[in-house]
């Protein structure tokens, strides 16, 4: 069934936001800088209907911390969340997060990685995504990765079981691939929005949260896949291979989202949303192209994001806009879509995107923070094209349109510099919770 015009009557967009998981920088073809196994034409063809930031950037380095900021539209740091361990074990089960601000005519469905608090509370599951404001799910809890072809995992205590809603899914029912379970999951449940249809030609919009867990370890595809690329790039190690095999299986899911979407004719009212969780990951050989180290790194490598935002009915696409934005954007960018003059900025971190995208020289934020919490005791601040970068007391600075590299510290010439981006470092983390770890700092 279509919906038709269905949500061209509602002036409140869809929402969709895609998160992938451990995505390298250059891991997208859209990427000029990307190498010659990599062909993403889904997220290509996404990016140039669409508007895409050249400077986005995940709120952590790690999976937990942005997804938690993401739910938020907050900094992570104001509930104690500076590691994947932090957010592993969740926050406030009583906070509101993402779906509950939504009015209550939106339809939410939370699909695939959540690792925002464990289920060993089962069967109560005070931390899953449906005790949080969402009406549906198709999710694993845990920590970190997840088995591609075993619902419950290669590890019992790791690599939680996959839930349909409350319930566990038996291991022996369980079949398929994980990435590509998830991409049906996302596509029935836009189906089943169309079958909500009423009989006066509307229905309510939706929000679909799909956070793949590909292409984070441990490294699995099917076979046949895998085989493809070995003929193809016989050159490529074999992490890098299975990596590429993965990779074309996230792509194809995310062109079955954007094609259903557009079959059901409600992709001109949707306000979507693409991005990775952090930076592309050492261990899985991801490439980040010319940006500075990994995942677990404040460096860009280990926090910048390929973003895509599409909006046809309200935005015009093809276009890049290169002003630095965060993932905490997100969520106050819904609201301000759904309440326009009603919307209320102030409890957020994050700032709606919308008037950026209607004027690429509007400002955004003044200043950007990370912090790593860990024993790394790593953390970095963005002021315009300034980058401080602290990791266990070395300061370097860096002039980012000079240096998307972060080669050459130019913090023995800019004293001043260093010391304002410090000092505002230091207001920020006042601010926070700090945790056990940090305040040992």
């Amino acid at each position: 069934m279509s919906l038709g015009t269905l949500s061209a009557s509602s002036d409140r967009p869809n929402v969709v936001v895609i998160l992938t998981d451990d995505q390298g920088y250059a891991d997208i073809s859209f990427n000029p800088e990307h190498s010659k196994e990599v062909s993403t034409p889904h997220m290509d063809a996404l990016a140039e209907e669409g508007i895409f930031f050249t400077q986005a950037y995940a709120s952590g380095s790690v999976c937990s911390p942005t997804r938690a900021g993401l739910m938020l539209g907050q900094y992570q740091q104001r509930v104690g969340i500076y590691t994947a361990g932090d957010g592993g074990r969740g926050f406030d089960p009583k906070m509101l997060i993402f779906p509950g601000m939504l009015p209550d005519e939106y339809t939410s469905m939370a699909i695939g990685k959540w690792h925002l608090g464990l289920d060993n509370d089962y069967p109560e599951l005070k931390w899953h995504a449906m005790s949080r404001g969402f009406d549906e799910a198709y999710k694993f809890m845990g920590r970190g990765g997840h088995d591609y072809f075993d619902s419950k995992g290669v590890n019992s205590d790791n690599y939680a079981p996959i839930y349909r809603n409350r319930a566990r899914i038996p291991r022996d029912e369980y079949e398929g691939y994980l990435t590509t379970r998830l991409s049906e999951e996302a596509v029935d449940f836009i189906d089943r929005q169309a079958a909500r249809s009423t009989g006066s030609g509307q229905v309510s919009p939706f929000f679909l949260y799909l956070a793949y867990n590909a292409v984070h370890t441990p490294a699995q595809a099917p076979e046949e896949d895998i085989e493809y690329y070995r003929k193809k790039f016989p050159e490529l190690s074999e992490r890098r291979t299975i990596l590429m095999a993965m990779l074309d299986h996230l792509d194809k899911g995310v062109g079955a989202v954007v094609n259903k979407l557009k079959e059901e004719n409600v992709w001109e009212n949707t306000l979507l949303f693409f991005l990775t969780d952090n930076g592309g990951a050492k261990a899985m050989e991801a490439d980040n192209g010319s940006l500075r180290d990994y995942k677990q790194s404040l460096y860009e490598g280990g926090i910048r994001t390929p973003w895509i935002v599409s909006w046809p009915a309200k935005f015009s696409g093809g276009r890049k806009i290169d002003t630095p934005i965060i993932s905490l954007d997100i969520l106050p960018t819904v609201l301000d879509a759904i309440h326009g003059s009603d919307f209320d900025p102030t409890p957020f971190d994050g700032k709606s995107l919308l008037l950026l995208m209607r004027s690429n020289d509007a400002t955004h934020h003044p200043v950007l923070y990370w912090d790593s919490g860990d024993d790394k005791d790593e953390w970095a601040v963005r002021k315009g094209d300034w980058k401080l970068h602290s990791r266990k007391g070395k300061i370097s600075l860096f002039n980012l349109v000079d240096d998307e590299s972060e080669t050459t510290d130019l913090s023995k010439r800019n004293a001043e510099i260093v010391q304002d981006l410090s000092a505002l470092y230091e207001a920020w983390l006042a601010e926070m919770v700090r945790s056990e770890k940090s305040m040992k700092r």
